[in-house]
């Protein structure tokens, strides 16, 4: 698996990833990351990509990571 490119945003690390037939799709904030696999011969190339992985996608990323977040500090009590 190598990165291939990255996707700018002021709180959110997004790093794209190929690995054989796939895109890889890897969000990271704080001690929490999620990942979205994408096939190649569905997306075609990085800037279709992202395309697909828009604003709106992103936020809704956010808002799982705030979700994950109070999950993570309530197990912790």
């Amino acid at each position: 698996m190598r990165i291939i490119d990255s996707i700018p945003h002021p709180s959110i690390s997004i790093s794209i990833f190929q690995m054989n037939d796939k895109f890889i799709v890897k969000f990271e904030a704080g001690p929490m990351e999620q990942a979205f696999k994408f096939y190649t011969e569905e997306v075609k190339s990085v800037e279709a990509l992202k395309q697909l992985v828009n604003d709106s996608f992103i936020e809704t990323v956010r808002l799982r990571f705030n979700d994950m977040f109070r999950q993570m500090k309530e197990a912790q009590v």
